[in-house]
């Protein structure tokens, strides 16, 4: 089987003497160690934008901008070490560079060589009716890469305005008098900080309704406590309280929900169906051949006892693969290996199909998934987005969920992914690069895969004798009716195996002269809600309620969590957390967030970047950085 685009060995070009404009321009003083450059072609000169660039033996690394460059951020730990630092990227060989790290910049430059890749024919096997087989004939791709690379970026210009996002309406001040309430449905999707991430490397500002706050806080790990060893409930809730950093008049709250890890050894058995779209739409490098790359990771850490069916979709859909089980591996990644693309979308056709396969090998107590890959652009097959909904519902009472990963740019569809995604019990993440399909797919696959609590639930009630008012910072799109709370037939957000939920709100205090416009009510007529006078001297400012179920149950449970204390010395979670959501603010140009600044967020982010073991916290920073030294702010959001 032909594996090079997952390990390819070619030759690297080191060009010693090159400016420390990158260093310069995005690397602080105070950073201990660096390695940044840029990557080029060698047979031109050009700039290589989203080259993988990474250590080797670690998960630290990023991708290069639309002008090639990158920059690694480490600390002190790394001087005197030498580390192999590692180039890919489709369409060329993959390059590597040993260096000594000293302190400060190490640059490192890199010229690739094309390798052209072979983009033609497919045949898959099409299952109709009762079970019949024929041969479809894809779409060919023609020409060398650098040919698809030219055709791809004119489509990418003219489809640029396809991408679809739903309106987020930013949440206000609400008093605590008339609205003591809020109620919310957990969310652990993480991509949009992986596609703001994108429009930043592309040197562009992301449309105000890509950004999503709360999957920006949640992309990351936190070292909050999880439940401890026997405890029945799966979740445990930690508050924090500490002065809003871009309005000390106001408190932040950082309410964090951690599941319980397990074993990935000893985890139910997968019944897994990749829903592949290889429809014309998919025929770029960021598209079909990143999904390979991806789901290859995901078959590499199958066990024996798991299974894999593959369905595809473009004109028609078709099995590709039948449910195999995972000490096939090779049987597996040779399917994927031959998959090209062609052909209009047939989601609709696709997904009732994937869900068909996925009946037929069902497992009792097993964890039943279709893993749908696409860029979203459903644009054949059912007659409407609510039909698909309709049976995405029933599939997921009856026990099978669904999960969506988009790739690729100009036609992503994110409304559409996220919704689906939420009715299926499942997550969506965006996936912009090998880095990002092993985040997902491998270090979090317990909680991309096994849920340990469904239907989770949040309602926070604030104390008005402490607390003026209130707003939830992100979760627009997340609102749930106070009533919904206690309603166990009323969808919410699922929790897997070892993930951690963050939610934060903005509070102000009684007795404080805030600036804020408070959104209020007339006095009722009949009747009024008095303070409790045991709470007028109470500590308390909030009191969280969670609820969830068990997977497949049908009641919920009650974790409930009264929260008081101001903490002055914060932990350095709260601290980063409360940097993501500046730096989501500032992006959607939230009005709470007016008086804060770019510089303000990477100094905020510099001083909580803890361990960071996996250089996630580091790569942020280097978002704000090219943010801040490309001034997307002062452009119009999608804009440049």
């Amino acid at each position: 089987m032909n594996r090079s685009l997952l390990a390819l060995v070619g030759a690297v070009t080191l060009i010693a003497a090159r400016p420390e404009a990158v260093a310069r321009s995005v690397v602080s003083s105070d950073v201990a160690v660096s390695i940044v450059g840029q990557v080029t072609d060698a047979s031109n000169g050009s700039a290589v934008q989203a080259a993988q660039v990474h250590i080797e033996g670690t998960s630290l690394g990023t991708l290069t901008s639309a002008s090639g460059e990158y920059v690694l951020l480490l600390d002190d730990g790394w001087i005197g070490r030498e580390v192999a630092v590692n180039v890919t990227c489709i369409g060329y060989a993959a390059t590597q560079a040993r260096v000594t790290l000293a302190a400060g910049a190490n640059t490192l430059d890199f010229a690739l060589t094309v390798q052209v890749l072979n983009l033609d024919g497919l045949a898959v096997e099409a299952v109709q009716g009762r079970a019949r087989r024929r041969e479809a004939s894809m779409d060919a791709t023609r020409g060398g890469f650098q040919a698809a690379s030219r055709a791809a970026a004119e489509a990418n210009r003219i489809a640029a305005d396809r991408e679809s996002y739903a309106h987020i309406t930013e949440n206000g001040f609400v008093g605590v008098v008339d609205n003591p309430l809020s109620t919310f449905s957990i969310d652990v999707d993480r991509a949009s900080y992986s596609n703001v991430r994108r429009f930043i490397r592309d040197g562009k500002r992301p449309p105000i309704d890509a950004v999503r706050i709360e999957e920006l806080i949640n992309y990351f790990t936190y070292s909050d406590p999880a439940p401890a060893m026997g405890d029945d409930v799966p979740l445990f809730v930690s508050p924090e309280i500490a002065p809003a950093p871009w309005q000390p008049l106001h408190y932040l709250v950082r309410i964090a929900v951690k599941a319980r890890a397990i074993d990935l050894a000893e985890a139910p058995a997968n019944n897994l169906v990749f829903l592949l779209d290889v429809s014309g739409s998919m025929n770029r490098p960021d598209k079909l051949p990143l999904l390979k790359q991806a789901f290859s990771m995901l078959v590499d850490e199958l066990r024996p006892r798991d299974r894999v069916a593959i369905v595809v979709y473009a004109g028609a859909a078709g099995l590709v693969l039948p449910s195999t089980p995972g000490s096939e591996k090779e049987t597996i990644l040779d399917a994927l290996e031959q998959l090209r693309a062609g052909g209009s979308t047939a989601g609709g056709a696709g997904i009732s199909l994937a869900y068909a396969v996925a009946a037929e090998n069902f497992i009792e107590d097993g964890n039943n998934r279709v893993i749908l890959a696409t860029d979203g652009d459903f644009n054949v097959g059912a007659s409407s987005d609510s039909e698909m909904v309709r049976l995405i519902e029933e599939k997921r009472e009856q026990g099978t969920y669904l999960s969506v990963l988009g790739f690729g740019t100009g036609n992503l569809q994110d409304a559409k992914m996220e919704q689906i995604a939420d009715h299926g019990n499942g997550n969506y993440a965006y996936i912009d690069s090998q880095l990002e399909a092993r985040k997902v797919l491998v270090t979090e696959m317990g909680g991309t895969l096994v849920t340990v609590a469904q239907d989770v639930k949040i309602q926070v009630e604030f104390n008005p004798a402490r607390v003026a008012a209130y707003r939830l910072i992100g979760y627009e799109n997340r609102l749930l009716a106070n009533e919904d709370f206690n309603d166990d037939t009323k969808d919410a957000g699922e929790l897997g195996a070892g993930h951690s939920v963050i939610a934060l709100y903005e509070i102000v205090p009684v007795g404080v002269d805030s600036p804020v416009l408070i959104q209020d009510v007339d006095d009722l007529r009949y009747q009024r809600n008095p303070i409790r006078p045991d709470l007028v001297e109470s500590e308390e400012l909030l009191f969280v309620k969670l609820r969830y179920q068990e997977p497949g149950g049908s009641a919920s449970k009650l974790v409930t969590r009264a929260v008081g204390s101001i903490e002055w010395e914060t932990s350095d979670d709260f601290r980063f957390a409360a940097s993501v959501a500046a730096w989501g603010m500032l992006l959607r140009g939230s009005e709470h967030c007016q008086d804060f600044t770019l510089d303000d967020v990477a100094r905020l982010a510099r001083g909580a970047l803890g361990e960071d073991a996996e250089g996630y916290r580091a790569e942020f920073l280097t978002l704000v950085d090219r943010a801040r030294s490309l001034e997307l702010l002062a452009d119009e959001p999608g804009g440049r």
